[in-house]
């Protein structure tokens, strides 16, 4: 079952880094790893991950600061990994966005298990498994855009905007809110590249600007998706 989920390891500490690899990639997970913050919030958009480890020791920005910044670009569970094990760190850690933590060193069938129970809780208390209107889908589990229950090839970003809206459906969407969540807090503030990427989208959905079936253009202030049908 891991071969649906991927992992996003971000330490600095390159053994560590490759004892998790080999570890997952032995029980069928996908596994992407970074060595700095900046480093690592690139990850999270280019790779879309299912589940993020994080040391809160790394070269370029403070532990609860890195917890807050990834939290603006991805609301998937996020287990910190680290070897500060004072109460008031863990504490802060789960108080600033964090799902779990564990200490280092750590057990590997411990690691794992609270994986699972991460993984499971996200299912659990998802708001939906899939979107649909008309003959268009969203598959949240299996990050995938059907059209006439045929899968489409979506880029990670189209995806993560089709997923953003889908999840938000029904509701008005704005350009910033868009791009912060795709592109992170420090993307310049140009509208064009979501441009591009919704031209895509649509272009690969059937949907004209002029007449919508699925993605309404609110101009000026952003998208609205058409409300599910599930």
């Amino acid at each position: 079952m891991g071969t649906k989920y991927k992992i996003l390891s971000i330490d600095e500490e390159k053994e560590v880094q490759y004892y998790l690899k080999r570890m997952f990639l032995q029980k069928g997970y996908k596994f992407s790893m970074a060595q700095s913050a900046k480093e690592g919030i690139a990850q999270i958009t280019n790779v879309c991950p299912d589940l993020v480890l994080l040391d809160l020791v790394l070269p370029d920005m403070d532990g609860m600061d890195i917890i807050r910044q990834v939290r603006r670009v991805t609301d998937c569970p996020m287990i910190i990994v680290s070897s500060k094990g004072k109460e008031k760190d863990k504490v802060s850690a789960l108080d600033a966005g964090a799902d779990d933590y564990v200490t280092k060193p750590f057990g590997p069938e411990e690691l794992m298990a609270r994986i699972r129970c991460a993984l499971r809780c996200r299912r659990k208390f998802g708001v939906q498994n899939i979107y649909q209107s008309g003959d268009l889908k969203v598959d949240f589990e299996r990050r995938l855009v059907l059209l006439d229950d045929k899968p489409l090839h979506m880029t990670p970003v189209e995806y993560r905007i089709m997923e953003y809206l889908a999840l938000h459906s029904g509701k008005m969407v704005t350009y910033q809110m868009l791009l912060e969540k795709i592109w992170g807090p420090y993307v310049a503030g140009s509208n064009k590249i979501l441009r591009v990427n919704m031209t895509n989208i649509r272009r690969k959905i059937g949907d004209s600007p002029a007449e919508p079936k699925y993605i309404f253009t609110e101009s000026g202030v952003g998208y609205r998706m058409a409300e599910s049908c599930e």
